[in-house]
């Protein structure tokens, strides 16, 4: 399997806690799942944060005041990706307590899903789209080792 290029940029904010999340997202692990999910190449920004600026970004950008666990920005789709991933550290911790996965196997699951948002695929306009794009995450997860996210 060839996978596509990427460029990555991997940065942690300030916040309790960073440096167990920090250990479970080497850059290899998270450059080998974003180029897993990559129909093209790509150039992303995977930003880790905290509640504050989680729930910030998604009040001014998606008009919810809540932190969520993945934002995705996606500015170009050809002829290369071009995106950033916000990922919101305590919500993610938290969904993966509440659905028995460790932090790496929801963070793997988390990035995939973002990536596929990057590429154009949505999970909100009907239900088969997102039947369709959970399978693809499925699928997508297998071949990197995990179980599938859904079947919790």
């Amino acid at each position: 399997m060839t996978l596509n290029q990427l460029s990555l940029s991997l940065q942690f904010g300030r916040f309790d806690g960073a440096a167990a999340h920090r250990a479970v997202l080497p850059r290899h692990k998270v450059t080998r799942w974003i180029r897993h999910a990559l129909a093209t190449d790509a150039e992303i920004t995977v930003r880790i944060v905290d509640a504050e600026e989680g729930q910030q970004l998604n009040r001014d950008y998606r008009k919810k005041d809540y932190a969520t666990n993945v934002l995705t920005f996606d500015y170009t789709q050809e002829p290369v990706v071009t995106a950033d991933l916000v990922l919101c550290a305590p919500v993610v911790e938290r969904e993966a307590h509440e659905q028995n996965k460790s932090l790496e196997e929801h963070y793997a699951h988390l990035l995939v899903h973002g990536t596929l948002h990057a590429q154009g695929w949505d999970h909100e306009t009907s239900t088969a789209d997102a039947d369709e794009m959970e399978a693809y995450e499925t699928a997508i997860l297998h071949e990197l080792g995990f179980a599938d996210p859904y079947a919790r």
